[in-house]
């Protein structure tokens, strides 16, 4: 028995070795090639005891197959083939290396290319140990070949899954996957993978018709992960695509981006549960209870997403935009399914539901375009001329950079107060994101200086008070003549105590 596995296994990895002639089968009725009227649901077997035997009739047959002089041999060829591919890696990696280096402005084909480029040295000792079992199954027995294959074979599976796991940015996900995937090289390669197969199908349960296995919750959580993975590589590529469509506007992008990925997600879900051959007809009370206890706690969650589709349909804000929404004041950072992001001035970066930018009043300041007017008011003193203030505001507020010349700034008096004639100073910006605040700042800024250079000043409230000279001393003097006859009084109340 050992012998036969140990011949089917080296079978596979040497495709020269001969199949074994398939056992005939006696011939069968008419009456036994109908198929039955009913099918029942047959519930995999297997035998325990069985399977420990196996295990330790190949590990001991292999003890045996390498206590002869053909294995040592082969592991020399094996230690051979390893040091030549390292030599030859050596050699070869700064070179490959040093190429690399010319194409840094495309960060993605160079990682694509330096992945397989750090496995070079197992890539060669792959390539070499094949070669050397060719050439062991040509001059002598494929038996004798047979250790250098099965080598050539775990390089090859090494590295695969190597190179795939740095693919995986989730160092989670990738772990995960190099576990798994070495699990299932090491059982189909000592032959013992079908075998493992059916003790998982075997540990079920039943509900009904419904049938629930280990292995059929192992596939479906390895497909719905390979899927998902697949699901969010294809989104972000076509999401790249559609960011470089300058013919579509950004919140059509953003739309359209979302969509892809929510269908790319359902039809991962929905082909995991094909996959794995899932039969929900008898889930459906369950899940429609489960779909009315979900709709009432999450109703929040409901309305936020279908705001979110509807801020993304109508346009109404869109990133990049400038919004005030309640205190908050700042750039449309990235639309979500759930909320807005928002960035303010300061850096802070605030997450605003959906649900808020469709049920409350929003300020969008570049709703249709960039360009938004500000004003600022002054006063200036009685004595200056009001037409040279007015010219010298409108052609220092032009000296800033961010002040539009169209729409041409204006100045107007707006009233004449107790202590100054009042301005009003409008001008235009057209870039609201960098702030609000600052550039008032530099527009009072230039009027000061302007204002100072001409001799204008900027007055601030004066009160004089007027007061009498006779009314003055009238209350003053009786105040005093009330006082004399109080302090007599209390001059001989002293007197009198002592």
């Amino acid at each position: 028995m050992i012998r036969l596995a140990q011949a089917q296994l080296q079978k596979k990895l040497l495709p020269g070795t001969q199949p074994a002639p398939a056992a005939k089968t006696p011939p069968v009725s008419p009456e036994e090639m109908t198929p039955p009227e009913t099918k029942t649901a047959v519930v995999p077997e297997f035998d325990l005891e069985k399977i420990f035997v196996d295990i330790s009739d190949s590990v001991l047959g292999t003890i045996d197959a390498l206590a002869t002089p053909w294995a040592f041999l082969q592991l020399l060829v094996v230690l051979a083939c390893f040091g030549i591919a390292k030599l030859i890696s050596t050699q070869l990696t700064p070179v490959f290396e040093e190429q690399l280096r010319g194409i840094e402005s495309q960060p993605q084909l160079q990682r694509t290319l330096v992945i397989p480029l750090r496995r070079l040295t197992w890539i060669l000792f792959a390539l070499f140990l094949w070669i050397a079992a060719y050439l062991l199954r040509e001059v002598t027995w494929p038996s004798r070949g047979y250790y250098v294959g099965l080598a050539a074979t775990l390089a090859v599976v090494g590295i695969i899954i190597s190179v795939i796991s740095r693919f995986i940015r989730n160092r989670s996900l990738a772990t995960l996957f190099t576990y798994t995937a070495w699990a299932i090289a090491g059982l189909h390669i000592i032959g013992l993978l079908n075998q493992t197969l059916l003790a998982l199908d075997a540990a079920a349960f039943s509900i009904g018709e419904f049938r629930l296995s280990m292995l059929a919750v192992m596939k479906a959580i390895l497909f719905l992960t390979v899927l998902i993975w697949l699901a969010t590589i294809t989104g972000n590529f076509l999401e790249r695509r559609l960011r470089q469509n300058e013919d579509l506007a950004p919140a059509l992008q953003e739309l359209l981006t979302k969509f892809i990925k929510f269908t790319l997600l359902t039809i991962a879900v929905l082909g995991t549960i094909s996959a794995v051959g899932l039969d929900l007809t008898a889930l459906t009370v369950f899940s429609g209870a489960l779909g009315l206890g979900i709709g009432f706690g999450l109703q929040k969650i409901a309305s936020n997403i279908i705001s979110g589709i509807i801020i993304l349909s109508d346009r109404s804000i869109k990133p990049g935009d400038v919004i005030s929404l309640g205190d908050t004041f700042g750039w449309i950072n990235s639309l979500n399914s759930r909320y807005v992001s928002v960035i303010t001035r300061d850096g802070v970066e605030y997450l605003i539901p959906n649900e808020s930018f469709v049920s409350e009043q929003v300020v969008n300041w570049s709703y249709s375009n960039r360009n938004i007017r500000l004003e600022i008011k002054f006063g200036i003193g009685y004595d200056a001329d009001p037409h040279m203030v007015k010219k010298i505001a409108v052609e220092n507020v032009l000296s800033l950079d961010r002040v539009l010349e169209r729409p041409a700034p204006v100045c107007h008096i707006v009233g004449f107060g107790d202590s100054s004639i009042d301005f009003v100073l409008r001008f235009w910006i057209r870039d609201p994101k960098n702030g609000l605040t600052n550039i008032r700042g530099d527009v009072f800024l230039a009027l000061w200086d302007a204002f100072k250079k001409y001799g204008i000043e900027i007055p601030y409230p004066h009160r004089q008070l007027i007061f009498p000279a006779n009314k003055e001393a009238g209350p003053v003097i009786e105040k005093s003549a009330k006082a004399t006859p109080k302090s007599r009084r209390s001059a001989s109340a002293r007197s009198k105590a002592k």
